[in-house]
């Protein structure tokens, strides 16, 4: 026999629906062996055998030809048709011989597993009704109470039972959806937070790599064709920078495209890197000097791609909205963290602004708001567990101070990004 698809794939169900056939034929097999042991032949009796065999056939159709709806599911057509013909095929086999009379359960079992309980209940006390009227029709004697308390009885237990799990998997599919809702609309959530936290994390790279390159190279071709027929060598010692920072810039760029960690690290420590950025950063009209304090030891790429990031992004700022004329990077490694100032004799600004409070964005000694610099630092330092200072005066320069601890902290970064 064929199983529905909700029954092939709920093992339950194929259990139960095979334990209802298997009684329907044996009660069937039962009433009909009891009519045989009490006929009286007769041309009843033929008619009586072929509503048996038809009875069946079309009960066996019927799970083929109109299986039942899934649990909570509205019938098909085709199936109350179907439920309706055997059921009358019964009631007229019950009106000539009583031993179909217990052929009614599996039919009961039928209609309240699916039909809707305003439907169901009736056609419980429909049936009931029928089994008790036959049982009473053959009595013989004294009527036993039994025959007539014992169908009601069992029938609404089972209606009762029926009604309640039908009741209660609806309530339980309702939380389902509500469950499976709630998952989906997390996901959408959390895809749009990854998405905020990457694009976020990309603006922050390119800002700190090819932005700041460009930009180095603007002022160093700008200061090239304005002593260009004045002085050549210096202006093509200012194209010979603006074509190292390019170079630079390029080995940046791939790095960034193959896994966003910074070149110089790549090959050297951070010590290492600190003092390359400082000559890079180092020219006419600023010079930065790198120190390092204590002995640098293990430390995650993490934290050291962050306070790379950190001191490019400060000399980036130093260069070209404090007019500072000196800058000094200095690198302290203790035992339990690292720490690193960039301390310059800029204007300065007031540090104490309510966008610094805030952790917006910085405004430069004219007032203007500075882009993405000062923002940036403060998430690559709260992404490695550390933490960013800004100390600044107008007129006395300004010091940029990030420390981060030596041991990794697990965090999580996409919180940074919604705002």
């Amino acid at each position: 026999m064929s199983w529905p698809e909700h029954q092939r794939t709920d093992p339950d169900g194929r259990w139960l629906a095979a334990v209802v056939h298997a009684a329907f034929f044996l009660l069937l097999c039962s009433s009909f062996a009891r009519f045989l042991t009490r006929a009286q032949g007769g041309t009843r009796t033929g008619w009586v055998v072929a509503l048996f065999a038809v009875f069946g056939l079309l009960y066996a159709l019927g799970q083929l030809l109109a299986p039942a709806p899934p649990s909570g599911s509205r019938p098909s057509t085709r199936h109350l048709a179907w439920l309706g013909s055997v059921t009358a095929v019964w009631v007229v086999l019950l009106a000539l011989t009583p031993s179909a009379t217990w052929c009614a359960m599996p039919l009961l079992f039928a209609g309240l597993h699916t039909l809707p309980p305003r439907i169901a209940v009736p056609l419980a006390v429909l049936l009931t009704t029928l089994v008790v009227a036959a049982e009473i029709r053959v009595s013989e004697g004294t009527i036993n109470p039994n025959m007539v308390a014992a169908p009601p009885a069992m029938a609404a237990v089972a209606t009762a039972v029926f009604v309640h799990l039908q009741r209660q998997a609806a309530r339980q599919r309702v939380l389902i959806d509500d469950l499976v809702r709630t998952r989906r609309d997390l996901a959408a959530t959390e895809r749009r937070a990854g998405v905020l936290a990457e694009r976020q994390r990309l603006a922050t790279e390119i800002h700190d790599t090819l932005a700041q390159g460009l930009s180095s190279q603007r002022m160093l071709l700008q200061a090239a064709e304005r002593v260009w027929g004045t002085d050549p060598d210096a202006a093509r010692g200012h194209i010979g920078k603006a074509a190292e920072i390019t170079s630079h810039s390029l080995a940046e760029a791939r790095r960034f495209v193959h896994d966003l960690a910074p070149a110089d690290l790549a090959e050297h420590s951070l010590p290492d890197a600190l003092g390359a950025l400082a000559a890079r950063e180092s020219g006419p009209g600023l010079t930065v000097e790198f120190r390092l304090d204590g002995t640098p030891g293990p430390l995650s790429e993490r934290a050291e791609a962050a306070l790379l990031r950190i001191a490019q992004g400060a000399l980036a700022n130093v260069r070209e909205h404090s007019a500072a004329t000196r800058a000094a990077l200095t690198l302290t490694c203790l035992d339990d963290q690292v720490s690193l100032d960039i301390a310059d004799n800029g204007r300065g600004f007031d540090a104490d602004r309510r966008s610094i409070a805030e952790g917006g964005r910085a405004p430069s000694a004219t007032g203007r708001e500075r882009g993405h610099g000062l923002p940036a630092m403060r998430i690559r330092a709260r992404q490695s567990g550390g933490t960013l200072t800004v100390e600044s005066t107008p007129g006395e320069g300004t010091v940029v101070s990030a420390a981060v601890p030596r041991a990794p902290i697990a965090l999580d970064t996409t919180k940074e990004y919604v705002r």
